[in-house]
């Protein structure tokens, strides 16, 4: 493995102005590839694009394409030119390259990944440029154990997932490459972030720089190097990957946290009480073990439980043992055969050995009360969300913490004083069978957040329907009692639980 690359000021500036120079970003990249190659690249196979970049011409956009996205060599003459401040010699100086010689047409081979990375979250569009290590398109072999991730499906999830209100500290644990330090930065005052590895430090300390951004960046595990201290938002895409403790498995240090089982997770989620600072939240990505005996809801609720944190559990997907250990041999760059074979038995071995029927993936979102709201009750929700999710995340996610917190905050008497509004995302639809005047069916959509369709009755329709901001709910739970011609005291003890369920989901916000 190469050295990562020098978080070096003057080079990085250079570098900053050469790639938004030469027009280099995602939408560049994809026009350069077209939609065949580019979704060949997403499945890893690099063949359509090389071809693609190959008849794209010596432009400054196909040139590092080439080399950094596909691993492919280019001459130091086109590099010098794609690149004019830094140039070969500069790109060599910080660890980008490595040239065979000093003429213009001798060959320049990318030491790191390198390319143009795009998102929008919940603080609207951001755009960087991010190195991490080659990956197996462009090495062609397994990935090294010390490797360093670039930006994956679980970054862009935790991205998107992210509450985005400003924070004074907020807190990146096993920060990688810094891809979530790099999006915090936009909406902290400052951004501690924290790896057990050296190496993922150095690059996320580089991709800083590039952004020209500033992180307090501290080696130790999990939780270990901000002890004591107390921050306004934590996230983490942790190591989180099940993975046998075994001589004979290898231990990818950027999804392997080194201990038994979810044990990570665990450490992690039951840890987070004591960093957070009151009125602060956490957001992060998770798998848990599905053990005989044990519902998986019992499980993580007792992490929960002992965070001594609000706590929201949403589980996305459910893989049983073989599946999930064939996923993730596969994303070490193990092709089928004996070695293969092997590593699945280790897998299969240690899932029994612990009762291990499944396991799941998702989200973990806690949230600190506020001191003058310290004393309250805890609230806890685990659930399963299959369903694909309305991104960005975030706002909806800091929508359900502010809900929890009114809800918690309102006895009964007060929330019937309330002025609600129907969500903007919100949609009812009635379902009748031909002939009949009244439906069967009445369901609230949400077009946003999780996407929930609740099934509501004729009297929480007329609520939801009337709740415009003008009225409060007890005037209109009062005029739906006349209209139905029913005692109204039944009617408010049968909405107020519904109200708060919608309220708490998203459906219904304060006016």
């Amino acid at each position: 493995m190469p050295p990562p690359p020098r978080a070096d000021a003057a080079l990085t500036a250079s570098l900053r102005a050469d790639l938004g120079g030469a027009g280099w970003t995602v939408d560049a990249v994809t026009e350069l590839l077209g939609p065949v190659a580019a979704g060949a690249l997403l499945r890893d196979q690099p063949l359509p694009a090389r071809r693609a970049l190959a008849a794209a011409g010596d432009g400054a956009a196909a040139v590092l394409s080439r080399l950094f996205v596909l691993g492919a060599q280019v001459t130091r003459g086109a590099l010098d030119a794609a690149l004019p401040a830094t140039g070969t010699a500069g790109a060599e100086r910080a660890g980008l390259v490595t040239a065979a010689g000093a003429g213009r047409e001798d060959a320049v081979r990318a030491a790191v990944d390198l390319r143009p990375y795009a998102a929008v979250d919940a603080a609207g569009q951001s755009s960087w440029w991010l190195a991490s290590d080659l990956g197996e398109a462009a090495t062609g072999g397994p990935l090294p154990t010390d490797h360093v991730l670039g930006v994956g499906g679980a970054s862009t999830t935790l991205a998107q997932l992210t509450v985005r209100t400003p924070a004074a500290r907020v807190l990146d644990v096993g920060a990688g490459s810094g891809v979530q330090s790099l999006h915090a930065a936009r909406h902290a005052g400052s951004v501690t972030a924290t790896d057990t590895s050296a190496r993922a430090l150095a690059f996320a300390a580089f991709n800083a720089a590039l952004a020209g951004v500033d992180l307090d960046l501290r080696r130790g595990s999990l939780l270990e190097p901000v002890a004591g201290e107390r921050f306004d938002l934590v996230v983490s895409n942790p190591p989180f990957v099940v993975t046998p403790r075994s001589a004979a498995v290898p231990g990818w240090t950027y999804r392997d946290g080194g201990l038994v089982g979810d044990e990570v997770v665990r450490r992690l989620v039951s840890g987070l009480g004591g960093v957070l600072a009151p009125g602060g939240s956490a957001q992060l990505l998770g798998n848990w073990e599905h053990r005989a005996g044990e519902g998986w809801t019992d499980r993580v609720g007792s992490w929960l439980e002992a965070s001594g944190l609000d706590g929201w559990v949403v589980q996305r997907e459910v893989q049983d043992p073989a599946e999930y250990a064939e996923t993730w041999i596969r994303d070490g760059g193990q092709r089928p055969g004996p070695a293969f074979d092997a590593l699945l038995g280790a897998w299969l071995d240690d899932f029994a050995a612990r009762g291990v029927q499944a396991v799941g993936f998702g989200f973990v979102v806690l949230h600190a009360p506020r001191e003058e709201a310290a004393a309250r009750p805890r609230w806890r929700r685990l659930e399963e969300a299959t369903g694909p999710l309305r991104a960005p995340l975030g706002g909806h996610v800091a929508q359900v913490l502010a809900a929890q917190d009114l809800l918690a905050s309102t006895p009964d008497a007060d929330l019937l004083g309330l002025r609600l509004r129907a969500a903007a995302d919100v949609t009812e639809e009635r379902h009748l069978r031909p002939g009949d005047a009244d439906p069967s069916v009445i369901l609230l959509r949400q077009g946003g957040g999780l996407g929930r369709a609740v099934a509501v009755g004729t009297a929480l329709a007329g609520l939801v329907g009337a709740s415009d901001g003008e009225l409060s709910v007890g005037q209109i739970a009062g005029a739906l009692a006349a209209l139905l011609e029913v005692e109204a005291a039944p009617l408010v003890a049968e909405l107020l639980p519904q109200v708060r369920a919608l309220v708490a989901d998203g459906l219904l916000v304060p006016a």
